[in-house]
């Protein structure tokens, strides 16, 4: 730990207030080199993973936001930073599935895969989903050969001037007509299938599956061991977010060190950059099989 009048020290201060940071000499762990992320010295390797709490270290997110608030478990309580945790990690999850290119975002904390099966009933249109699919990716019926095929969701150029009554039609009775489901729609939670299915032409039993993104397997107040499902680089930003509310009200004087940390990913804002830009610039560019190309157009020269 570097004390005293070091070199190392006086090069520690002269950077801090060469940008006009408060270096927390007290605080800082650091041993050869100090990681500065253009705005302080908090003495901590940021591209460790991080646990939620309860490391032996205290290379936690818990701790991390303790560090920056100042804080303990008394006054700033477990329940408190888990749903200041939770609501900053759905945010960045928000701003993540509206980024994500072609290999999509999913919670590395879930043990299964975002699909989900569900048994269609005969002669059914509506069919209700889980409110954690934050979006509906695909929807694929099981075929009387077993297999799911993909189906389009509809769209006002297949119905034109009809109503989705008139396009699928009705039997004598008012009842939706029967067959292959070709098409469906979504409204709310809920799913709508024409034609609706029928044992004749689809397997009833699991006959659709749901590709979907869903929000993250957020934390708990008994968490310990339990990590962001998110890059190792960018767990502590999660403590950033979480640091933020407290200190607006009891440690002003982190406010600006912390808003350049967590940066924007909005170009109007003026904190932005950061952290939160370059998570979101590695999820729209993260598939290295897929390379953009440019081609030529060609033009028709009458």
């Amino acid at each position: 730990m570097a004390t005293g009048n070091s070199p190392l020290l006086s090069r520690r201060l002269r950077i801090c207030n060469s940008r006009k940071l408060v270096y927390n000499r007290s605080r800082c762990e650091c041993s050869i080199t100090c990681w500065f992320p253009l705005l302080a010295c908090t003495g901590r390797d940021k591209s460790k993973i991080m646990q939620y709490n309860s490391h032996a270290t205290n290379q936690d997110i818990v701790s991390e936001i303790n560090f920056w608030c100042d804080s303990d478990a008394t006054s700033y309580p477990i329940a408190d930073k888990t749903r200041s945790v939770n609501v900053a990690y759905e945010e960045l999850i928000g701003k993540i599935i509206n980024a994500d290119g072609t290999w999509q975002y999913d919670d590395t904390n879930y043990s299964n895969l975002p699909r989900g099966k569900g048994t269609l009933v005969e002669g059914q249109e509506w069919y209700s989903f889980a409110s954690e699919y934050l979006k509906i990716e695909e929807i694929h019926i099981l075929t009387t050969g077993n297999l799911y095929q993909k189906i389009p969701q509809i769209d006002n150029e297949v119905l034109g001037e009809l109503s989705w009554e008139e396009y699928f039609g009705r039997d004598s009775s008012g009842n939706a007509l029967k067959g292959f489901p070709l098409y469906y729609d979504i409204l709310g939670d809920s799913i709508r299938l024409g034609p609706t299915p029928t044992s004749t032409q689809v397997t009833l039993t699991n006959g659709i599956q749901i590709v979907f993104k869903r929000t993250a397997d957020l934390f708990t107040t008994t968490d310990t061991t339990q990590e962001p499902g998110l890059p190792s680089l960018y767990h502590v930003l999660l403590a950033y977010k979480a640091a933020l509310p407290y200190c607006m009200k009891y440690k002003k004087e982190n406010v600006s060190s912390l808003l350049r940390l967590i940066g924007s990913d909005n170009s109007r804002d003026p904190y932005y950059g950061g952290m939160t830009l370059d998570l979101i610039k590695h999820y729209s560019k993260r598939n290295p099989d897929n390379r953009p190309i440019m081609t030529m157009k060609r033009i028709n020269h009458i």
